[in-house]
């Protein structure tokens, strides 16, 4: 599905940006039109269907759209508009990871900061996303750079399905066709993501760090130096876990999830847990 919508959302009393975006979609991509500018209020329109929301300032309404093959557009796209001012975007899902991809080669700085990627990734008042990831010129003999600001405004060292994102979207932007690779400095070091001939992208992660002080994790090692089928209490409840770092910390557990569990309650307790001075993903 694609959905069309204008946005209005708050930043602050004396800043005011835009952005706009439009994208063609790549094939089993997921892409949305959307306009965002940063006023005091928000309100969100399209063609179709008014829904109020409590608060009587406050107005949304929606058009959904079949996605279909990509029709033939103008030469110029919307990547290659400068409007002063102006914050343009696409937005890419990989497995279900969303991201804002935004074009930043021509700064080394982030062209958001941490606290409006965090109302962009809103997902009731913004855009709504996982992250806002940032294409930046290279560094250290690579080609770019990435960075990426959650939806909370905290910065990870990269992300698997963000890369794969990022590497579709430097194939729009420079308009690769074919099999292509390119170097990209990441907080986790050196990724190479491949383009492949059909659209897909190949990330190769490296091998996954499994030595405690490096994941880091405040577990102690019990198998050899890796924490495997550890014990973990979390708010009374006990999990065996493995820790592995891909580049940032995860947490896995293995087993039956009860459907009474409430992950999104419980996520953050593992994600904040004092074993994980640098935070964890928990699978």
């Amino acid at each position: 599905m694609a959905i069309a919508a204008t946005i209005s959302l708050s930043v602050s009393p004396t800043t005011r940006h835009s952005a706009a975006a439009a994208f063609n979609p790549f094939r089993s991509s997921s892409s949305t039109t959307v306009s965002v500018s940063f006023s005091p209020a928000l309100r969100i329109t399209s063609l179709r269907s008014s829904i109020p929301f409590r608060n009587p300032s406050f107005r949304v309404s929606a058009t959904s759209m079949s996605i279909q093959a990509p029709q033939q557009t103008s030469s110029t796209s919307f990547l290659d508009r400068r409007e002063s001012g102006v914050l343009h975007f696409v937005k890419y899902h990989g497995l279900g990871n969303d991201f804002i991809l935004v074009d930043n080669r021509g700064s080394t700085e982030p062209r958001i900061s941490p606290e409006q990627a965090k109302k962009l990734c809103d997902r009731n008042f913004g855009i709504g996303a996982d992250g806002v990831i940032f294409a930046l010129p290279g560094t250290n003999d690579t080609d770019y750079t990435m960075r990426i600001f959650n939806s909370d405004g905290s910065e990870p060292e990269m992300c698997g399905n963000g890369v794969r994102c990022f590497a579709r979207f430097i194939a729009e932007l420079e308009n690769l066709h074919g099999n292509h690779s390119f170097k990209v400095h990441t907080g986790a070091g050196l990724i190479v993501p491949e383009i492949q001939g059909d659209g897909k992208v190949r990330v190769d992660m490296g091998e996954p760090i499994l030595k405690a002080a490096d994941v880091p994790t405040g577990l102690p090692a019990n198998k050899q130096e890796a924490v495997v089928k550890s014990e973990l209490d979390v708010d009374g409840v006990t999990w065996n876990v493995t820790c592995v770092s891909m580049g940032n910390p995860h947490c896995v557990t293995f087993g039956t999830i009860e459907n009474k569990l409430n992950l999104a309650e419980i996520g953050p307790k593992f994600e904040h847990h004092v074993m994980f001075p640098a935070r964890t993903n928990t699978g």
